[in-house]
């Protein structure tokens, strides 16, 4: 499995089989390494409905991917043009069986709403189950407690937000850390813009520290699970 880190929240992964791409900003992102249409995607997972997550979503649905997320950010989707055979919505807590293997939402505390100001639902985390691994991607959020259940199950990878400002920072991911338990984590939502910059060194070598193994991704580097 490979994961390519695209600037911001924006993950793709793919399988021996399938793309899938997390929380799509690349249009506007000024650390993108790619534009969307150098970009292919069978799956898209969007973490919650802020401009910066929601992205280029139905640009990536229009191609042809099938967007899994909240009902509400799938029912924007459809209220937007897209196919309703490709969105699947469900809720926090549910779980979905795809293709490439088991997408669970799990809670995450931020807020939520689209670019033109509609509803989005709340915001949300994801836990993928695929090819043996398990990742969590935390989404936009603040530190809460309950993290240690979501890593109860043990998790190969953790891909946190350390920008502080519109999410947790440094500090309260390695406290994050310390509740989740990962093999492995991968900062994001940093750097993107001034008022989220941080020193991501600094923070492996604290999560290294912990135990736990560092992944200080450029937008465009790669790395293999």
């Amino acid at each position: 499995m490979k994961l390519t880190y695209l600037g911001h929240s924006c993950i793709l992964i793919e399988t021996s089989s399938h793309k899938i791409l997390i929380d799509p900003f690349i249009t506007g992102n000024p650390k993108a390494p790619l534009r969307p249409d150098q970009i292919e995607a069978d799956f898209v997972v969007v973490t919650h409905a802020h401009g910066d997550h929601w992205g280029n979503t139905l640009e990536f649905v229009e191609r042809g991917a099938t967007l899994i997320s909240s009902v509400e950010i799938v029912g924007y989707a459809q209220q937007h043009g897209a196919d309703s055979a490709r969105g699947v919505g469900f809720n926090v807590g549910g779980s979905f069986q795809a293709p490439f293997g088991k997408v669970t939402l799990v809670p995450a505390w931020h807020t939520s709403s689209f670019p033109d100001g509609s509803y989005g639902g709340i915001a949300m985390g994801v836990v993928l189950e695929m090819e043996g691994k398990r990742l969590y991607h935390a989404g936009d959020t603040a530190l809460f407690s309950d993290m240690s259940l979501i890593g109860r199950k043990g998790l190969d990878l953790a891909l946190l937000p350390i920008g502080d400002f519109y999410t947790m920072g440094p500090d309260d991911a390695l406290e994050a850390l310390d509740f989740l338990k990962p093999k492995a984590v991968l900062p994001i939502h940093h750097g993107t813009f001034p008022g989220i910059v941080q020193d991501v060194s600094g923070f492996i070598t604290k999560a290294e520290a912990m135990g736990i193994k560092g992944y200080p991704l450029e937008p465009g580097q790669m790395l293999e699970l």
